[in-house]
């Protein structure tokens, strides 16, 4: 019998929680997904009725994240959906560019008011002498990654690259659509909306990659990422002046391990989970760690934020076609704003300004020796592992202010790590936090693994029987609930 007490934590469960997110790795949304694709399957050849069901759960999913902001989602889907469809409609190429303008300023509009405001106004207060007290503005989960999806939409119609949809619930499954709402990948709508109203189809091949990538996906989140951030990661974040240099640089290697995993640990849930639905998405992570160039990196991380500064910014910018001093000058201020995208503050900026930097010295370098190609794929093997520690290295220094909680933080990192590195104590430190340093160790690895053998596991996934898939995801994700940490840890993008 359910008393009282009991049925009020019930409802709770299912309502707004802020401190509460809904999130992959929870216990919760596998209950809800289990029932959620047992009713999805049984929508196969319902497309209207199949859509309309996804974009209530996803607008459900949305709400558990961030409450009655899904009306801020509502208002950019019927806003651009109406803009675009009446930009495709007019010859007037005045009328059309007034159209794309009033569409972009709506969702950068959105996206500056609950991202910036405090940022601009303590610079306001700042210039003028006057005492700074921001203000109590909540930021909805995703809204960076939904905005540009949406304006990649219009833009695309703008250019004449994309015919815009007819209905508007097509609209909102793509913008709306869970899997990849609150923390990417930013799925283009070229690529999506044609999947939309195919036939509902996911072959063995599809069912054996999701599951894969989902189970690869919780590992890396709940086990690795988790695991290293709360016994190590954090406490030297927090203050890294009561560290050693040598634990400074540790912790440093630390968080460029768990970025990484928390990251494209989502990234491949979300893949894993569209898969299962019958929807394709690109690839968002692909060994980046392993790149020879800072080139190379940015051509592997993050791939859907990097193509999208590449096609939106860069490009519009000018990109490479105003001689090449204008275009070292459009890679600094598009890594500049995509350091500004993460946050209002000084130490995104700088991060951003550090990959700008080094993208632009880069292409100088290219320009000097062009033989060698940015990719680096063509290097000798000696070159290729210098590169790749070189560049391994040099995006680990940028983390450093993507990480700390203000700029003096990192300030202080850097100079424990250049003044007061003392290796005398590595063995002792090595010793002290063994256990993190083997799932360190574990991590590191499963990255720089050849992709190869990746390729054979997914392949014996997918050639298992569906009974032997189910007891192997079912085994894993008991054994990954037992070693994981025991708090749950939203994912790091969540607040971006």
């Amino acid at each position: 019998m359910i008393t009282g007490l009991d049925f009020d934590k019930l409802v709770h469960l299912f309502l707004y929680d802020r401190n509460a997110p809904l999130i992959f790795n929870s216990g919760f949304f596998l209950f809800l997904f289990c029932i959620f694709l047992f009713i999805y399957i049984r929508l196969r050849g319902k497309d209207n009725y199949r859509i309309i069901y996804v974009i209530l759960f996803s607008y459900y999913f949305y709400y558990k994240s961030s409450g009655i902001y899904f009306l801020i989602m509502s208002f950019v889907t019927v806003w651009d959906f109406f803009a675009a469809r009446e930009m495709h409609s007019t010859a007037n190429r005045s009328k059309r560019k007034l159209l794309m303008l009033l569409s972009i300023a709506a969702n950068l509009g959105m996206l500056c008011y609950f991202k910036y405001t405090n940022f601009f106004y303590e610079m306001y207060c700042g210039l003028s002498g006057r005492s700074f007290s921001s203000f109590d503005i909540f930021l909805p989960v995703g809204i960076s990654f939904f905005t540009f999806q949406s304006m990649s939409y219009t833009i695309d119609v703008y250019r004449k690259q994309l015919i815009p949809l007819d209905k508007i619930q097509d609209f909102a499954f793509y913008i709306s659509f869970f899997p990849q709402l609150v923390a990417g990948p930013i799925v283009r709508a070229r690529d999506f909306i044609p999947q939309i109203r195919k036939p509902l189809f996911v072959g063995n091949e599809m069912l054996g990659r999701g599951i894969f990538l989902i189970v690869a996906g919780l590992f890396k989140k709940a086990v690795i990422s988790d695991y290293i951030s709360v016994n190590f990661v954090d406490r030297i974040f927090d203050n890294p002046n009561l560290y050693s240099g040598v634990e400074n640089l540790l912790g440093l290697y630390g968080y460029t391990l768990q970025i990484y995993c928390d990251f494209s640990g989502y990234s491949d849930m979300a893949i894993g989970i569209a898969l299962l639905l019958g929807f394709h998405f690109n690839i968002n992570f692909d060994s980046p760690y392993q790149s020879a160039t800072i080139t190379e990196f940015w051509r592997r991380w993050h791939i859907s934020l990097s193509s999208w500064l590449r096609d939106y910014l860069y490009i519009s910018l000018g990109g490479n076609r105003k001689g090449k001093i204008r275009t070292y000058i459009n890679l600094i201020v598009t890594m500049l704003l995509g350091g500004l995208w993460h946050g209002p503050s000084l130490r995104f900026i700088c991060w951003g300004a550090i990959h700008g930097l080094g993208l632009a010295i880069h292409k100088l370098f290219m320009g000097l020796f062009p033989a060698l190609k940015p990719s680096g794929h063509k290097m000798k093997p000696v070159w290729r592992i210098l590169g790749t520690v070189f560049t391994f290295h040099f995006v680990c220094f940028s983390w450093i202010f993507f990480r700390a909680e203000t700029f003096e933080t990192a300030v202080n990192m850097i100079k424990q790590i250049f003044t007061f590195f003392h290796p005398e104590i590595l063995a002792d430190v090595l010793k002290g936090y063994k256990m993190v340093f083997a799932v360190m160790a574990v991590g590191f690895i499963l990255h720089f693994m050849p992709k190869s053998l990746e390729n054979k596991f997914i392949s014996l996934t997918v050639r298992m029987p569906l009974i032997w898939k189910a007891i192997a995801v079912t085994a894993i994700i008991v054994f990954i609930m037992q070693i994981k940490s025991s708090e749950i840890l939203a994912f790091i993008y969540f607040q971006f």
